[in-house]
């Protein structure tokens, strides 16, 4: 089955993985996505085997199903012949017909619904398991990317030296890499607000804003997220949403009074005309 072979190569390239470490160690969040990836093989072969179990049982029943189906068909037929040629029978035969018609109709129409429950179930399943193999798959393309990616360290510096170099289209692919391969660290949250410096310094106001809310979700007690916040505020204003940016501003000066970045936020505020309190 394409699972098991999904499932098989997965355990391959993780032994491999094992067997042979860059050279520059293991990092902690290399062995977080390794460890990530052999639970979510453990997870789907737990949900192949109860898969299976379901499969099996619901193709049981489809059978069962279609089997009464035909044969409700095949007797309504019959019945309906043998209406044809004892129309001139009596009365009280016909209806008698009739009425057991009537009640193979019902089961007939009662067996589709179930048949159709069933067919849905079946889809339902096979849509959860399609979900679970393309997550593996996701996994399984970062834990390879991630073995052959440059040590954190040497990543975050390399992209901060171009940025201080006036070199943003590389500085920007290096930011990029280090939040696709290490995002869970402290630096993956600066690397996110370098990315909102850049784009906020080209103008675009809409994708810086989505930078730095970045670090403000994932990393709220990082040390960009006072610097952040506010550039999140000027972004917003900006974009000539001002209602917006100067509530990002005065939740910036409550949220930390005595930084610079709230002297700033209140100095932007002041030129707005707008009081650095809401009333």
């Amino acid at each position: 089955m394409k699972l098991h072979r999904v499932v098989a190569c997965v355990a391959s390239v993780s032994m491999v993985w094992l067997s042979a470490a860059p050279a520059w160690g293991v990092n902690k969040d290399m062995v977080q996505l390794q460890t990530q990836v052999q639970q979510l093989q453990e997870q789907m072969t737990a949900m192949q085997r109860s898969f299976n179990e379901s499969m099996g049982i619901m193709k049981d029943l489809v059978a069962k199903d279609t089997d009464a189906v035909n044969k409700v068909s095949v007797e309504l037929t019959t019945l309906q012949q043998m209406l044809a040629k004892q129309q001139n029978d009596a009365g009280t035969r016909t209806d008698q017909m009739s009425g057991q018609i009537q009640a193979l109709n019902d089961t007939l129409d009662e067996l589709k619904v179930r048949l159709a429950k069933v067919t849905k179930q079946l889809e339902d399943m096979q849509a959860a398991q399609q979900n679970i193999q393309a997550q593996q798959a996701t996994q399984q393309a970062q834990a390879d990317a991630a073995k052959n990616a440059p040590p954190p360290d040497v990543l975050y510096n390399n992209a901060l030296r171009d940025y201080n170099g006036n070199k943003p289209d590389l500085a920007v692919q290096e930011f990029s890499d280090y939040i696709k391969f290490y995002p869970n660290t402290d630096l993956a949250g600066n690397s996110y607000f370098y990315l909102g410096e850049i784009q906020f310094k080209q103008g675009n106001y809409q994708q810086a804003s989505q930078s730095y809310d970045q670090v403000l979700q994932n990393f709220p007690s990082g040390n960009k997220a006072a610097s952040a916040q506010l550039k999140k505020g000027f972004s917003l204003i900006e974009l000539g949403k001002q209602d917006d940016g100067v509530n990002e501003l005065r939740h910036l000066i409550q949220r930390y009074p005595h930084s610079p970045e709230s002297l700033q936020a209140r100095e932007r505020l002041r030129k707005l005309g707008v009081s650095a309190t809401a009333r």
